[in-house]
Order: C-alpha cells, then structure tokens, then sequence
C-alpha cells in the first residue's frame, strides 16, 4: 500500500497576458512561497507563462519564439527550489513529420530537468474559445511520479469529457491535476464541481483543479479553484477573484480536508467579477484613472460604484451633464452620490450646446416633429464631451448602458455609447437593480431614490423607458431564453410571453447588431454575452 505524503502547492495567479518575464518572475515567487511550506509540486494554471487567450499573438513567430527563451530561463531559475516540481503551462512548437504544430502544452520541470510534458488533447472552439484556430490536439497521457504519487495531467477542456483522463488512470495514475484558464460566468462555479466530481466518481481518482484569476479584456478568471476527493466530495476551495495558493495533502490515497471558502451570493459574484475586470482593464493597460457620464439614474450609479471599489476615488471622476429635460432629482441624486464617494464630480450643462445644434439644422428640420434623431444630438453632445474630458486626461471613459438596452438598440451611437469600456454591457436591467441593492447592503453610496424611480433616459419631457420597451421583466426574461440560450420564437410564444413583446424585442436585437457591433468591450459575466459569444451577421433576413 502506498503510504506516500504528497503537498500540492496550488497557484490561482493573475497573469499579465504577454508579460512573459513578469509572468515568469510571478510563476518563480509562487514557487519560493511553495517551497517554503514544504510542498513538493507547483502547478500553475493553463499557459501560465503567457497568459490567456494569446489570440493571434500565437500567430507570430517571435512571440513563440520568445516563449521558448523564456521557458528556459525560468527552467534554470526554478533550479534554486531543490527537488520541486512546477508545472507551468505554455505554447509549444512540435515537429509532426514534416510540418511545425503549435500545442497548449503543460511542462513538468524539476531541478533543471524536463521531467513530463503534456498537450491539451480537447481544444474549445464554442463560446469564447477559438483554440482550433491555433492548436493541434494531443493524442498521449501524461503520468509522473512525485513522492511516490503517480500523477495524471490534464489540460481545462479534458476534464469535460471522458476520455483523456480515463486514459491518464489506465496509464497509472492515482490523482489527476488539472491546470486551468475557466472565465467566469454566473453558476459557473457549481457547473465546473459537477463536471469535475463526474470524472473523480468514473476514473476512481481524487482531482486537483488549479484555475487563473483575473480580468482580460472582456473576460474575467475567477479562481476559485479546488480539490475533490475519489468521492467527488469537495475537499479544498479557494476564494473567488483573488490570487490564492493552496496547499493540498494527499496520503494513504486521499486528500486531506482542508479550507471550503465558502460559495457567495450570485449578486457578490457578479459585482465581484465587474470590479476585478474593470480594475485589471484599467491597470494593465495603463490607464491614469477613468470618467463617466453620471445622470441621476440606476445604471451610471451602479458603473460609479464600481469603478470607485476598482481603482479608488481618487482616480474616477464623475461628470453630470444636465439638459432641459433634466429633472431637479437626478442632479440632486448624482450630485449626493458622487460627495458619498468622494470623487471628483463636475456639472457641464449642454442646452446650450444642444440649442446651437438644433440652430443649426433649423432649416432642415422646418415642419418636422420632435423625435430621436433630437434625442441622440443629446447623447451625442454628451459622449462628445466626456471623450474630449477623456482625451485631454488620458483618463478612459466608461460606458454606462446595460444587456437589456444593448439588445434592443436602447442606445445612441457616438453618445452614451462612446467610450472605451462598457462595464455593465453583460447585465440586464433586472440585476442592476439586484447589484445595487447588493452593493447597498456593504454601504449606502447609491441614494436609494435613484434605485426606487422608474428608469427614464431623460430625453424629452416625462420620457419613461417604459414608453418604447416592454416592462424589464418581461425584456430580460426574452432575452433570457432567445439570445442567451437560443429558444425560438414559437417556443416564446408557447410559455406565455405575448407575440406583441416577442415580436418587439426579437425584431429590435436583430436590427440593432450593427450598433452592438461598434460598442466597446465590457465585461462578460454571463455564458453568453455579446461579442465573443454572438456572432451574427448584420445584413441577414432571417428571424426564428
């Protein structure tokens, strides 16, 4: 019987996505944390060294090839943690014959030695994962021993089928580690326990699941990673959105118990995410801090909370932008939240502004109603403002629409959709108000009037939304089941939802992608989000 003491050094890292010198240095201090506490194996998540997704950068030859250096610098700077084994994650070139392959490769290295090696076998090509653009599956298993343990490796996408880690058992292994780069996602986190626990429970092995954390671009990595025993009980998880090294045990074919954190509400791990890829948006492309348009309403209160939890008061700046349409409770309300957080907050009315647009276009607008077109000269001359605010500071602008009006057009292009990150883009109506009343339970920087209030956009005089869209309830709960989990029309129609509404709110996401199309990224907190996950072609007849 093997008596045999495994330390598994788990390290849930924040990478900078090409820094492959401050990932390596990041890799290196996790290992000397590691080896401190006595661990005898480091594994790190899927390509670590790089970051993750590289995209096209894997397309050019001097980034592999400066992965390939840097791979080796650090093989010869891990040689200082005598008898630990690291495993980091890297893109890998492979002659096949007579044709150079690119694999999503895991190496094992210890004392200077490459003691194992292991390539991705299922490569992701459905929602934000385009691996088969730039990968070649491996076919091999990869069992090493580590005192005395032999361990199987596997990369992320494996674990979701049977295969490659049945065949990691058959080649002798008694655990399985996995490496991971899982972006998060609400109800995620229970999704990846059942997935795990199901093949922990088929190959009879206790599994170790390491997993990135951190905001890039669009995508948020959540961490959390964790350990089920053969049982597929939990054993060991990790908190969420924080860099994080767990220490697992592993004897006499289990693995110790060691600390659960705790799972959080949906509403903490949405907020959660939304300031970690603000905060890492901001920080790693080197913005001084960020500005927004703040109106009074639900939306920008809840973007203001956010990048203040991001990046501090002291580097987001709030600007209200009143019209004549603008009632005295939304400039009483922004005014009261910006002095709740302590951020700069500025007052630049645009009547007169809009006053010489409409001078302008007088002639030809003679005769003709009041109407949108009115409307987005407002929004325009606000977006207008806020990027010249933005050019003049460096500071980036951050868009304040949310799902639900993204979807059906309920936006201006060049006004309230002018800026460089959408930080709400992924979240419908009904949990901003769910976020806010969350982020009003740590503290009350949100007025609670602005969250009580019918939602108006405050265009023209008593405008409600509610005068142009089904109530948010009922939009959300469309765009639920039509644009996040594809349920066709007649199906709609079918639960309950009237053919007014469903008509409505299907015709208006089809019409409006190519506003969608021209917006900025934002953070993705759903399994499906537009952009990376919806690809549908502006000019197209068809609607089901």
């Amino acid at each position: 019987m093997n008596t045999s003491k495994l330390t598994v050094a788990l390290a849930q890292c924040n990478f900078l996505l090409g820094d492959l010198k401050g990932n390596a240095q990041k890799i290196l201090n996790q290992a000397t944390l590691a080896s401190a506490a006595g661990a005898h194996i480091l594994v790190t998540p899927e390509l670590s060294l790089t970051g993750y997704p590289p995209e096209d950068l894997l397309l050019r030859e001097a980034f592999l090839t400066d992965v390939d250096t840097q791979l080796d610098l650090l093989r010869q700077a891990l040689t200082q943690f005598k008898d630990l084994f690291v495993v980091i994650g890297h893109p890998q070139r492979h002659q096949i014959q007579h044709e150079v392959k690119l694999f999503n490769q895991a190496t094992v290295f210890c004392n200077g030695q490459l003691i194992a090696s292991y390539s991705k076998q299922r490569l992701p090509n459905s929602e934000v994962f385009d691996e088969v653009r730039y990968f070649t599956p491996g076919n091999q298993a990869c069992v090493f021993t580590v005192a005395g343990v032999q361990l199987g490796l596997i990369i992320c996408e494996d674990a979701w089928h049977s295969g490659p880690a049945m065949q990691a058992k058959q080649a002798g292994a008694e655990l399985l580690i996995i490496p991971n780069a899982s972006p998060f996602h609400m109800k995620k986190t229970n999704l990846r326990y059942e997935v795990i626990k199901a093949q922990a429970i088929q190959t009879q092995m206790p599994a170790i699941y390491v997993n990135m954390v951190g905001g890039q671009d669009e995508l948020v990595f959540d961490g959390a990673s964790f350990a089920l025993n053969a049982q597929g009980e939990i054993v060991d998880v990790a908190p969420q959105f924080v860099e994080y090294l767990s220490l697992i045990t592993y004897a006499n074919h289990q693995l110790g118990k060691g600390t659960i954190t705790p799972e959080s509400s949906i509403e903490k791990q949405v907020y959660d995410a939304l300031v970690l890829g603000v905060k890492d948006y901001i920080g790693k492309n080197g913005f001084p801090g960020a500005i927004l348009g703040l109106s009074g309403g639900v939306d920008s209160a809840l973007v203001l909370a956010i990048a203040v939890d991001a990046i501090g008061a002291d580097r987001v700046r709030a600007v209200m932008m009143p019209s004549r349409y603008t009632a005295d409770i939304s400039w009483i309300d922004a005014k009261d939240m910006a002095e709740r957080l302590h951020v700069q907050y500025d007052e630049i009315p645009i009547a007169a502004m809009f006053d010489a647009f409409e001078s302008s276009l007088a002639k030809d607008f003679a005769g003709l109603p009041f109407d949108a077109t009115e409307e987005n000269i407002q929004a325009r001359v606000r977006g207008t403002l806020l990027m010249a605010l933005s050019n003049k500071s460096g500071r980036i602008v951050l868009t304040t629409g949310n799902k639900s009006e993204m979807a059906v057009g309920y936006c201006t292009l060049y006004g309230d959709m002018a800026g460089g990150f959408a930080v709400i883009k992924d979240v419908v109506k009904t949990l901003v108000y769910r976020l806010c009343h969350y982020r009003n339970s740590i503290s009350p920087v949100i007025p609670e009037r602005i969250i009580t209030r019918p939602p108006s956009a405050e265009l023209r005089p008593d405008q409600k939304d509610q005068d142009s869209l089904p109530p948010y309830e009922i939009l959300d709960a469309i765009l639920e089941n039509y644009m996040e989990n594809d349920v066709p029309i007649e199906k709609l129609l079918e639960s309950g939802f009237s053919q007014e509404d469903v008509e409505k709110v299907t015709r208006l996401i089809k019409i409006n992608e190519y506003k969608r199309r021209q917006s900025p990224i934002g953070v993705r907190i759903t399994h499906r989000a537009f952009g990376r996950d919806w690809r549908y072609p502006i000019t197209s007849k068809y609607r089901g």
